[in-house]
C-alpha cells in the first residue's frame, strides 16, 4: 500500500478458542485521508487463560523505505502475537537556524555533517543578517522573559544561517541532534555538546512543533525557495 502512516491503533475481541485482532493504520494517500484495518485472528492453547494483555503501544519503525505499525499481544497462555502492517512514512519539514556564535567560528559544514548523518535533507538554505525587527518578530513568544533583550542582541550581532530540512520524523529528529539547550546537559555528539560556547550561544536552534515549524519557516522561506 502506498500510505503515508500518520497515526495507528489496534483493538481486539476474544472467543472461546480464538481471538480476532485488528490493526488500524490511519495516514495520507492522494489528496485525502484513507483508514485501512488488517484482521489477524490468533489461535489459543487453553480458552481458559486466553485473555489478551495489551502489552506494548502501536509504534512506528523504520524498517528500509516503510513505516511498519506494530503491536505485541500475550496470552494468558504464554502465546505471544506480533502483528504489523506496512506503510511508506510520511515526510516533515522543519527550520533550523545556524547562530551567530557558529557562523563567526566557520561551524556551517561541521553542523550541517551532524544534520544529514543524522538522516535530514537540507532543501533550503541562505545566509542572512538577522534585523532587529526580524529577530523581534522571530522571538516574540519570549518578548515578556528577562532574557528576551540579550537573546535579540545575540541574534543580531551576526550572520545566521537559515535552513529548511526534511525528512522522516524531521522535527523530532533534529532535536534530538540539536540537543539540550544547556549544553552542560546536551548528550555527546549532539550539536549542542558539541559546538555550543554557552546557554545563551548554543549554536543552534530548532522548531519544537509542526505549527511552529510552518510559521518559521514561512517568515524566511517563500515557497519557491525550497526545493525538495
Amino acid at each position: 500500500m502506498d500510505l503515508l502512516v500518520r497515526n495507528a491503533s489496534a483493538e481486539f475481541t476474544t472467543f472461546y478458542y480464538y481471538t480476532i485482532l485488528r490493526v488500524n493504520l490511519i495516514g495520507l494517500e492522494g489528496e485525502g485521508l484513507k483508514r485501512i484495518a488488517e484482521d489477524a485472528r490468533i489461535e489459543h492453547r487453553n480458552h481458559r487463560r486466553a485473555s489478551l494483555k495489551f502489552e506494548s503501544a502501536v509504534r512506528r519503525e523504520r524498517r528500509g523505505d516503510f513505516a511498519m505499525a506494530a503491536c505485541v499481544f500475550t496470552t494468558g497462555d504464554g502465546l505471544s502475537a506480533f502483528f504489523t502492517c506496512r506503510g511508506t512514512m510520511a515526510l516533515e519539514r522543519t527550520f533550523s537556524i545556524l547562530k551567530p556564535d557558529a557562523t563567526r567560528r566557520n561551524l556551517t559544514g561541521a553542523i550541517n555533517a551532524l544534520i544529514e548523518r543524522a538522516g535530514l535533507r537540507i532543501v533550503a538554505q541562505k545566509r542572512v543578517r538577522m534585523t532587529r525587527e526580524q529577530a523581534e518578530t522571530f522571538y516574540a513568544v519570549h518578548k515578556a522573559r528577562p532574557f528576551f533583550g540579550e537573546l535579540v542582541a545575540t541574534m543580531t550581532a551576526g550572520p545566521v544561517v537559515v535552513q529548511v530540512l526534511e525528512g522522516e520524523e524531521a522535527i523530532a529528529r533534529y532535536r534530538d541532534v540539536l540537543g539540550a539547550t544547556d549544553p552542560a546537559k546536551a548528550a555527546p555528539g549532539t550539536i549542542r555538546k558539541e559546538f555550543a560556547l554557552s546557554l545563551g550561544e548554543n549554536s543552534a536552534h530548532g522548531s519544537d512543533g509542526p505549527e511552529t515549524a510552518v510559521a518559521e519557516i514561512a517568515q524566511w522561506f517563500s515557497g519557491n525557495e525550497i526545493v525538495g
